[in-house]
């Protein structure tokens, strides 16, 4: 009998220290935008946010819609939204609040311009968003290079924000692509390229270290986070599918370290990206002949669906990430 309580007793003792490791966290992103009237959708989502029990949320960029001006105010109104959420919220930058501000519709602005002011004002401190905090690695000084991509842990699981936007990462292909819907000037454009070749290397730098402490803690899982869908389904231009193309993509360097990475990685990846606005779950990645079982993408729910999803992590289990797609009823 005193052998069956003992044995009885190890095996809740374990179960108990296995759920105590067991967490949720939160992705949304590609929300509001104005154009599709989101805004009175927001609170909702907020509400429904803030009364699960995720530890913390990730919002994978595109603070407003692609055709709206790139003005100091939307950036504001961004901070406000993270602000109303109880606990710690990590932003991701999108295209359309720095990529995509030179086109005529967005105000003409200098796309660089807005990209270091999103760099000093959606970063205020080394902590996330959001009325409870938590404390961020971030690549960079203060309100400089690179300061956006940042890394933490918790429990065990590696999490990486990394600013690789849409618009083919702001590559611009040639002199048709810079002048298309803008009015950038070749200089402009060449400087876009140099500020693309830049944080690619950078962004290659920054995840390799995540995969390198990963492997050092043993981590069973890493949790990768962009704003752009790097060529899994669509072309990012109108007329050309530039994935194809390694001289064209401005992702496909990054997603072939990437790949060298989940070849030599025995964890579990989840890769969060937007962009697209309709939730998909799936396996895209082969490197270059067979499925990688261990990567999966996780494409969040983006404007008019004002959703969000919901990650269960159990470091314990075989696939180690649960998603559920969180419908917010309006």
């Amino acid at each position: 009998m005193s052998t069956r309580i003992l044995a009885g007793a190890l095996l809740a003792l374990s179960l108990s220290c296995t759920q105590a490791q067991t967490f949720s966290f939160g992705l949304w992103g590609d929300m509001p935008y104005h154009k599709a009237g989101d805004e009175p959708k927001i609170p909702a989502l907020l509400k429904s946010i803030n009364r699960s029990d995720i530890a913390f949320s990730i919002y994978d960029g595109d603070i407003k819609d692609g055709s709206s001006k790139c003005s100091d105010d939307i950036y504001a109104a961004a901070l406000g939204m993270f602000g109303a959420l109880k606990k710690p919220v990590v932003y991701v930058p999108g295209d359309n609040e720095w990529t995509d501000c030179h086109r005529t519709n967005n105000g003409g602005y200098d796309a660089l311009e807005r990209l270091a002011y999103l760099r000093k004002t959606m970063y205020p401190t080394a902590s996330s968003l959001g009325q409870q905090q938590m404390l961020l690695a971030h690549q960079g000084q203060p309100g400089g290079k690179f300061y956006e991509n940042t890394r933490w842990s918790y429990r065990r699981i590696v999490f990486v924000g990394l600013n690789m936007p849409g618009s083919n990462n702001n590559a611009i292909l040639d002199a048709q692509d810079c002048s298309y819907k803008s009015g950038r000037t070749p200089a402009q454009c060449e400087a876009g390229n140099a500020e693309y070749r830049e944080r690619d290397a950078a962004n290659v730098a920054w995840m390799q270290q995540a995969f390198k402490l990963a492997k050092a803690q043993k981590s069973p899982g890493i949790v990768l986070t962009v704003q752009s869908d790097p060529g899994f389904d669509l072309p990012e231009t109108e007329d050309i599918d530039e994935s194809l193309n390694p001289r064209l993509s401005g992702y496909r360097n990054f997603m072939n370290k990437l790949v060298e990475e989940t070849e030599q990685f025995k964890g579990q990846i989840l890769f969060v990206h937007g962009d697209t606005h309709f939730f998909k779950l799936d396996k895209p990645l082969y490197s270059p002949s067979r499925l990688l079982p261990n990567f999966t993408r996780l494409q969040t729910f983006g404007s008019p669906l004002v959703h969000w999803v919901r990650v269960t992590v159990a470091p314990a289990s075989a696939n180690v990430f649960t998603v559920h797609p969180v419908i917010v009823q309006q």
